[in-house]
């Protein structure tokens, strides 16, 4: 008995230590990047050795990411796209994901293997045919540009589906039975039981759009729609012939706090909804 709670406490002193280590090797980009933006331009670019703490601090270069590049205006247009987009694909994402679990038609399940087979084409290859279809719809420039090539998920569709299928039928008989119509029966009963998936749904988007990269830079060069990735690299290239990386650094960390913020207010939310498979009882 004496061996095994040995054992047990030399494996907890173990795990704890990999987990901090873990922890550390985590955490360090993030350290390094708000660390970062409190070096000065000089200092940073006079550093051939790294240092891991800030000699000068300054808070300039977060005066530069919003004087030498409009972020501010970056920064609303994200919220704008992030917010509209993310409506959009819930509503298209909860009437599929009903469809496909309580209604009847011919060829669901077909139509549905299909839709999971669209799960398996990478990204990259749909980008220059959205292009393509934005350009010819005269789109480019503008916010509908962005949003609609992210109005849908095929994944975020299946999840969906996968707990409202855990709603027991007798519910869906019985509100039958009482009269009730599917679009009640959807927004009174499978959404308010299925609120924890949605709200996980709904923050992923977020976080997805909020970060979105490579569409936003192919389909818009009008500043009026550049969103804060447009801004990082604008400030990227503003370091008079240098990458001007705390500047950088300082747009990153103002954009991070929303995402931040968010998270460790729904993380709880965000655990079960994804760890949901369906309705107990």
């Amino acid at each position: 008995m004496n061996e095994n709670k040995v054992g047990k406490r030399i494996f907890s002193v173990f795990k704890y230590i990999f987990l901090s280590v873990w922890g550390v090797i985590v955490l360090f980009p993030f350290y390094w990047m708000v660390l970062t933006s409190f070096k000065s331009y000089g200092s940073y670019n006079a550093e051939y050795v790294p240092k891991f703490y800030a000699s000068d601090p300054t808070l300039q270069n977060y005066k530069d990411a919003f004087t030498e590049v409009p972020l501010g205006k970056y920064f609303l247009n994200t919220l704008i796209f992030t917010a509209a987009t993310t409506a959009v694909m819930l509503v298209v994402i909860v009437l599929a994901a009903f469809a496909f679990s309580r209604l009847e038609f011919r060829g669901k399940n077909l139509v549905f293997v299909l839709f999971l087979s669209f799960m398996m084409i990478p990204n990259e290859l749909v980008i220059i045919t959205n292009f393509v279809t934005i350009t010819d719809w005269n789109m480019r420039n503008t916010f509908w540009g962005l949003i609609l090539p992210s109005v849908t998920s095929v994944f975020y569709i299946y999840l969906l589906k996968e707990n409202f299928e855990g709603i027991p039928d007798e519910l869906y008989k019985a509100a039958k039975v009482d009269g009730t119509s599917d679009f009640k029966y959807l927004t009174k009963v499978m959404i308010p039981i299925c609120r924890p998936t949605i709200v996980t749904v709904v923050i992923l988007k977020v976080i997805e759009c909020w970060n979105s990269y490579v569409w936003p830079r192919l389909i818009t060069d009008d500043k009026n729609y550049f969103l804060v990735s447009n801004g990082i690299q604008e400030l990227r290239e503003n370091g008079f012939g240098r990458e001007n990386i705390p500047a950088m650094m300082a747009a990153v960390v103002v954009i991070s706090v929303p995402l931040i913020v968010l998270f460790l207010i729904f993380r709880d939310k965000i655990t079960s909804g994804v760890m949901r498979g369906g309705t107990k009882g």
